[in-house]
């Protein structure tokens, strides 16, 4: 890296815990393999400061920043303008100062697009989807799913009203889109299951070592796609069980390299390297990279 000097343009991440990001491996190593004199560092910020967090790095000038939990929301009134993606999403997790205004963007949609057709080779385009979870990451999840064109997404969650929910304030925005919500007791019906090409988990489950109860994969149709959001551990439950039986599974830790590629094209105008993001994370010895 160069060293940071008066004309050094910063970038970074905000959120609340913030110093296990992974961020600042990826963006300072693209900032390196095309000599650009920019320099990402994590802000720590609690919930309670937020707003003055955000007024702060505005007024110093800073190019642009992610944003992680717990302020995906909870910034959007504190910026001048929101993409139309970010707004559909309800969650900005990126933020860049252009003439002097705060605009925010959703860059997770894409990422996870993206993660799927670099691991997979999937479009979703005409597909069948299975989303696990009902919250902001499965909001994320269908938006960019749906958007991209798929024909049928049903959102499984263990309490249904927020699903149902999910489904109302979704499904008017997506015309073409076949919008459902059920049960996660329905995992455990082989022929339930066998109507999907892809089954996303959006929820945490598996960060702990658990699993979902019951679920079927062991009769399911040839070329049945598991993508766990989940990257920590980088095989979760789900995964190993997947895998056993064949089927073709990936974490998110492409997910993750693809959204910040499309934040850091955000911010500088120009696309990493082939490659560079995913290179200096697996450079940490952190298996699952694309």
């Amino acid at each position: 890296m160069a060293p940071v000097t008066g004309r050094t343009t910063v970038a970074g991440i905000i959120g609340f815990p913030v110093t296990h990001s992974l961020s600042p491996v990826m963006h300072n190593a693209a900032f390196a393999a095309l000599g650009l004199d920019w320099i990402y560092v994590p802000f720590q910020v609690p919930r309670e400061r937020l707003a003055q967090g955000v007024a702060g790095l505005a007024a110093l000038g800073i190019a642009g920043f992610n944003v992680t939990i717990p302020h995906k929301v909870a910034i959007i009134p504190l910026l001048d303008r929101i993409s139309p993606e970010a707004e559909l999403v309800g969650a900005v997790n990126v933020v860049a100062l252009q003439d002097g205004a705060l605009v925010g963007y959703n860059t997770d949609g894409i990422g996870l697009v993206v993660s799927l057709q670099r691991e997979f080779g999937f479009t979703p385009a005409g597909r069948s989807v299975l989303v696990l979870g009902a919250g902001g990451a499965a909001r994320g999840a269908v938006a960019a799913l749906g958007s991209a064109g798929a024909a049928r997404i049903c959102l499984a969650n263990r309490s249904a009203a927020p699903a149902r929910e999910l489904v109302a304030s979704l499904a008017p925005r997506l015309p073409g889109l076949q919008l459902e919500a059920d049960s996660l007791a329905r995992l455990e019906e082989p022929a339930f299951l066998c109507s999907f090409d892809l089954i996303v988990n959006t929820t945490s489950v598996g960060m702990g070592g658990d699993s979902f109860a019951g679920l079927a994969l062991s009769a399911q149709k040839p070329g049945l796609l598991v993508y766990d959001m989940v990257y920590a551990p980088p095989v979760t439950p789900l995964l190993a069980q997947a895998r056993g039986f064949g089927m073709r599974a990936a974490n998110g830790i492409g997910m993750l390299v693809a959204q910040g590629e499309a934040a850091f094209t955000i911010w500088t105008g120009y696309a990493p390297p082939d490659g560079c993001m995913a290179g200096a994370l697996g450079a940490l010895g952190l298996p699952g990279i694309p």
